[in-house]
């Protein structure tokens, strides 16, 4: 969108001082998210419960698999959707398009089938690619690049997130437990649904914002690309349709492993072509480095907290006192604690940063994520306590839970938006937006490493799950600490990136400073 229209949006009409396209954008991503995250919450309790309670009879392993694979692809696939946005047709119609290939996913979940399941789950993964990155592109396609309120924009933008992950966990999580799976999956597609009628009933105040692509390709590129997309579109079909007719084997384990492994050689190949032969210069090449571990600490933070929707997911229904009286809370509502903290600690932690930097205290990159990735590894030692009552054939108080979800959402509040602020500031600048792609693989490594990781976790032997819980605080911890032993020289190499940006910019560093690591937080959010 060019400067001139943006600067114009201001005159039209208003909400809270912004322009009202901010809330079409706003709560057509509340009602995506709403659905979204209320069916990822059913996924590996549907995939586990018996066929007698419309489940899929599962094994935990296959199942966490399984959500593994969803989860990292979900966040995968959101690279070509940007570039489908940005080339082809726009990013308002690669929303529209996202969000009804969604709804389509969310309506064959309901379908009571095997086979519907993991069709609806394809459509899901397709649609959310394309909806999720352009959606939260159009937000700062609004505001010019100076425009004071664009921090702001993205506040409200990010409540509307949080408040559909939380309408999400409680109607869908209400509907499994009352009304059975596909009624949730139902609810889902309703969601969903609701988010594009409004979408298209607003649709005039977002007129001009990325309704073209930034950068088009030729008649003759355009053409071949979308002979790309129906091939990939058939292969995927195809594939589909030997597996279910059993002409191929499908064994989630082994397959998350090799996507895990062959995601992993990617980011390190891609990686190390900029840093060897991508011309930098000494400084440059420092401040990868520091950014290599900052990606590493990304992967094996997101390995933890990622537990939320498998393993902490299966604890919560099986070894948690959910009986309040004669109401039994179904076990996704404790999913929603960690959107309910972020809307609690945001202001807090935002605030925090400004007084540290008043002080002129301000920790290095490295500092902050070791801190983050050390107490989300604390989570589980209180799920190490938890799991040995429960080994003890006692249910455990929701207490136990809600604390680990606290630890992690403190976690995660140190660590991703100063990770991508630090992709921000360290990257190369010619680098800066492959830099980005890149990073988030680790967002996608971590989740399949959670999937698999959770596929330990055996519900018939609940003596091993303390043992379990400890050694992933005990490998959080030990990365966190060696990050902490590294930052004492990478700190210095962050530095090189910092003082550069300071000299070059005239504004007040503390307002700079807390301005980069709001746009780093709903960057985080985009790809969430």
């Amino acid at each position: 969108m060019s400067t001139d229209s943006a600067a114009k949006l201001p005159t039209e009409k208003q909400f809270l001082g912004h322009p009202f396209g901010l809330v079409t954008v706003s709560v057509t991503e509340m009602w995506e998210r709403m659905s979204y995250y209320g069916m990822r919450a059913l996924l590996v309790l549907f995939m586990t419960a018996s066929i007698q309670e419309e489940g899929l009879g599962m094994t935990v392993a296959a199942a966490s698999a399984i959500y593994g694979l969803y989860t990292g692809a979900v966040y995968f696939f959101g690279l070509p959707g940007g570039w489908l946005a940005d080339r082809l047709f726009g990013s308002q119609k690669a929303v529209w398009y996202g969000g009804i290939i969604i709804m389509i996913g969310h309506i064959i979940l309901a379908i009571p089938s095997e086979y519907s399941f993991f069709i609806g789950l394809i459509f899901v993964v397709l649609g959310t690619g394309l909806l999720k990155p352009n959606i939260s592109a159009m937000v700062g396609a609004m505001y010019t690049p100076d425009d004071q309120r664009r921090d702001s924009a993205y506040t409200i933008y990010y409540m509307g997130i949080n408040l559909g992950s939380i309408i999400g966990y409680f109607v869908c999580g209400w509907l499994q437990v009352n009304a059975g799976y596909h009624y949730a999956f139902g609810a889902a597609a309703v969601g969903m649904g609701l988010g594009l009628v409004l979408y298209k009933m607003t649709g005039r105040h977002i007129a001009g914002i990325l309704e073209k692509p930034t950068q088009p390709l030729s008649p003759v590129a355009a053409k071949r690309a979308y002979m790309g997309i129906w091939a990939f579109v058939a292969f995927v079909a195809i594939v589909a349709a030997l597996l279910m007719s059993g002409t191929i084997g499908f064994d989630p384990t082994f397959v998350a492993q090799n996507v895990a492994v062959i995601i992993g050689l990617v980011f390190l190949g891609y990686f190390s072509f900029i840093y060897i032969s991508g011309g930098l210069n000494g400084d440059e090449k420092k401040r990868m480095l520091a950014l290599f571990l900052i990606c590493i600490a990304s992967i094996c933070f997101w390995a933890g907290f990622e537990q939320a929707g498998s393993s902490l997911n299966l604890f919560g229904r099986d070894y948690t006192e959910r009986m309040m009286g004669t109401f039994e809370i179904p076990p996704a509502w404790f999913q929603s604690a960690n959107s309910i903290f972020i809307i609690i600690l945001s202001p807090f932690f935002a605030y925090m940063w400004m007084a540290l930097g008043k002080r002129m205290i301000e920790p290095s990159y490295s500092i902050k994520c070791a801190l983050g990735l050390m107490i989300m590894g604390s989570g589980f030692i209180v799920m190490f306590f938890a799991a040995q009552i429960a080994a003890s054939g006692l249910k455990v108080a929701p207490h136990w839970l809600i604390t680990t979800y606290f630890l992690h959402t403190v976690g995660e509040l140190l660590l991703s938006p100063v990770a991508l602020s630090a992709v921000s500031k360290l990257s190369p600048k010619r680098y800066a937006g492959q830099m980005f792609g890149v990073f988030i693989l680790t967002y996608a490594m971590g989740s399949i490493v959670a999937g698999l990781f959770a596929g330990r976790f055996d519900p018939e032997a609940v003596e091993q799950m303390p043992d379990l819980y400890l050694q992933i605080t005990f490998f959080a911890m030990a990365v966190g600490l060696v990050l902490l032993a590294f930052s004492f020289v990478t700190g210095k190499w962050e530095k090189l990136a910092t003082q550069r940006l300071r000299r070059s910019n005239k504004r007040n560093p503390v307002v700079y400073n807390l301005r980069a690591i709001f746009i780093a937080l709903f960057r985080r959010i985009s790809t969430e």
